[in-house]
């Protein structure tokens, strides 16, 4: 039988939907939101996968996530899931036949009523199973199935692959509108070179999953480090710090606008991201590197207590 884990209560007769939801954008809200208004109050389950089967099949060209699973998991629930269950999506599972996945998985264990799917879903072994071929088996067994069209914006359909390239462009804007909420990054705050509290702006450097997240290009953003519970609007450095010598990797740097003082070595940590202000720049010493850096706060101040 089919490893799943539930996350919540267990639900007989639910709607379920179906994705693998990285990022529950808006297109995957759409998914939800067909699939709470088919089940008819009798609950929602969210039916997602883990890991992303390129890890598994491809993981040379597994793609960055654009929220942790545990992230992906409150996000569904958020936008209307009464449950989700989590497959572990391993060869022995993708090896399953269409038919095998909806009388195993979807009639056997999880007991549905209906099932809610993007217009580009695919199932079973080598994706064999189509929208169609769903619908199908909902008449065979007595589900309805239905899928919902892809959402656009600016004509352009709206998937997570999109937004990935957004971000990785630096384009943290369009993300946070295609996500309907700021990109974020999870990590733990490590120690760095110091060198921020020095000239004093003390930043917490994130020590993050280069798998489980997907970074925006090298810049200077506006957006907010959030750190327990409590959440600051910050001016965020991403780059290796090219006015100083020496060579670095790749630095997430969140300096918490006006407040002085912060002890976050070791803790979990998260920055949404809301605008970029600038790309990064080297400059001819700390004097103007100081004058810049003002000058972000200051618009990183503005735009994010809007």
């Amino acid at each position: 039988m089919t490893r799943v884990q539930w996350r919540g209560e267990q639900i007989a007769g639910s709607t379920v939907a179906i994705g693998i939801f990285d990022g529950v954008h808006r297109g995957h809200q759409a998914i939800l939101s067909r699939a709470k208004e088919l089940s008819n109050g009798r609950g929602v389950i969210a039916l997602t996968f883990d890991p992303h089967p390129s890890q598994v099949f491809a993981p040379d060209r597994a793609p960055t996530m654009l929220v942790s699973l545990e992230h992906r998991v409150e996000l569904l629930k958020h936008y209307g899931s009464d449950a989700v269950v989590v497959i572990d999506f391993d060869r022995g599972f993708a090896s399953k036949s269409p038919e095998e996945f909806v009388a195993e998985v979807l009639v056997k264990q999880l007991q549905i009523s209906g099932v809610v799917v993007g217009q580009n879903f695919t199932y079973g072994h080598k994706a064999a199973g189509k929208v169609s071929d769903l619908i199908a088996a909902g008449a065979l067994y007595g589900f309805a199935a239905e899928e919902v069209q892809l959402q656009s914006s600016g004509g352009v359909p709206i998937s997570s692959t999109r937004i990935r390239e957004a971000v990785a462009h630096g384009d943290v804007s369009t993300a946070s509108q295609l996500l309907t909420r700021p990109h974020r990054l999870e990590g733990v705050v490590v120690h760095g070179e110091k060198r921020g509290r020095e000239i004093g702006y003390p930043t917490a450097n994130l020590g993050y999953s280069t798998a489980s997240n997907t970074v925006p290009s090298d810049g200077v953003y506006a957006g907010w480090l959030e750190v327990e519970g409590k959440r600051w609007p910050s001016a965020i450095s991403i780059g290796t710090n090219p006015t100083f010598a020496g060579e670095r990797s790749q630095q997430v740097e969140a300096y918490a606008l006006d407040e002085a003082g912060l002890d976050l070595y070791d803790r979990g940590a998260i920055i949404d991201f809301g605008w970029r202000l600038r790309d990064t720049l080297k400059f001819d010493g700390l004097e103007p590197l100081l004058v810049q850096m003002k000058k972000d706060c200051e618009q990183a101040r503005i735009l994010t207590r809007l």
